[in-house]
């Protein structure tokens, strides 16, 4: 899309297209732009069609109702924060009492509108053109214009604590290179040096890094958060003014939140009892999976993995829970009579610590029948193995 497809999009008859293209089924594209070229200019069509195509893609993130308002480049669809999670950290600044933040880096307005919906101004600044007219496109078309201003320039020349009065900073620095996706907080763009500087001179601020952020690599002074939404990690945050130090797991829709590290791993190892439990992956990221042994009161199978046994089934939103059946040595022949055995048809496989594939296993042991099962492929005390159970349900029964 060039600005010049924007600029036609939020004409009358660029409305109109989008309009009628809201519902329409990507499998049946040719037809439509055929039909739609009899009414409208081709090259509206073309650029209507893939807007279409890009707001039924965003929806994954947005609200429908919003993504079918809104407009979208594909690197905009494919960067921008998750809604529930632009949500949430709007929400901890309003707690901060923040009223101002410079958004670095805000791309096509995920995080913007999130924190203009919670009352809060917004200085929205990225340096490339086409995102800033989305930008201010988007905010425009959710009504947000009284709150936001988007300013096209380079945010390294962005004063948010002086002449701009922020009181808060949010940097989402760009994670991918010309050679796809980085893993060095140093060759983030701008680099996550630069954006901690630039969070140190506000009272508040909160820099997004991959998930995959070495803990190392925070600084002593913040406090790091890893959020997964449904499961899902989608990202560490360094939150500045906050809690120095404090290692945090937040688990949305449910917004969930535990900190405190627990006790050293080797000091949990215990023989696998009744129940398993699988931490989500923000407990992981966040290595409080000690944290959430000691709640539940159980320990781990081992030392380096992230799988917590305990003798007694409890609810936490911190861990999926599962019955456990059986501990075997690793052995598939072992695995694949057990399953005819038991009649064992709807097979789920997962795996930490072990090289084996979950499709692997399934090839192998051909599971058959009307009855179902997890099998766990892990290391027991360092020992390779297999834990057959069954998913705890609403009351800590297994299914």
């Amino acid at each position: 899309m060039t600005p010049e497809d924007l600029a036609a999009l939020a004409g009358p008859a660029g409305q109109e297209l989008l309009a009628e293209l809201r519902d329409h089924d990507p499998a049946d594209e040719l037809a439509t732009a055929t039909r739609l070229r009899r009414r409208y200019d081709a090259p509206l069509v073309s650029a209507a069609l893939g807007q279409a195509r890009l707001r039924q893609r965003a929806a994954a993130k947005f609200a429908p109702e919003d993504a079918a308002r809104m407009y979208f480049t594909p690197a905009g669809v494919e960067q921008a924060t998750r809604a529930t999670v632009a949500a949430y950290r709007a929400r901890r600044f309003r707690e901060l009492g923040v009223r101002r933040v410079a958004d670095l880096c805000s791309g096509i307005g995920g995080d913007v509108m999130a924190l203009a919906r919670a009352g809060i101004e917004v200085l929205a600044v990225d340096r490339d053109p086409l995102t800033c007219a989305v930008a201010a496109a988007n905010v425009a078309a959710l009504g947000l214009s009284e709150l936001v201003e988007v300013r096209c320039a380079d945010v390294t020349e962005v004063d948010p604590a002086g002449r701009e009065g922020c009181d808060a900073v949010f940097v989402d620095p760009a994670r991918r290179t010309g050679r796809g996706r980085t893993f060095d907080p140093e060759a983030y763009s701008p680099p996550l040096s630069w954006a901690v500087g630039a969070a140190r001179a506000v009272p508040f601020a909160a820099v997004k890094a991959a998930p995959g952020i070495p803990h190392e690599a925070v600084p002593e002074e913040a406090e790091a958060e890893w959020v997964s939404d449904r499961g899902d990690v989608k990202e560490a945050a360094l939150w500045f003014g906050t809690g120095p130090g404090t290692v945090r797991a937040t688990l949305l829709p449910g917004g969930a939140s535990l900190t405190g590290a627990g006790p050293p791993p080797e000091a949990l190892v215990r023989p696998v009892g009744r129940y398993l439990y699988e931490p989500d992956g923000a407990v992981v990221r966040a290595h409080l999976v000690a944290a959430v042994a000691e709640e539940l009161g159980g320990g781990l199978v081992d030392p380096t993995i992230a799988y917590v046994t305990a003798d007694a089934a409890r609810p936490t939103p911190y861990a999926a829970g599962y019955e456990i059946t059986d501990v075997l040595p690793f052995n598939l022949k072992r695995l694949k009579a057990l399953l005819r055995e038991r009649g064992v048809g709807r097979l789920t496989v997962k795996k930490r610590g072990s090289a084996v594939e979950p499709e692997e296993v399934r090839r192998r042991v051909r599971p058959q029948g009307p009855n179902e099962a997890v099998v766990f492929l892990t290391r027991v005390a360092g020992a390779p193995s297999m834990l057959v159970g069954a998913p705890l349900r609403d009351g800590g029964s297994a299914g």
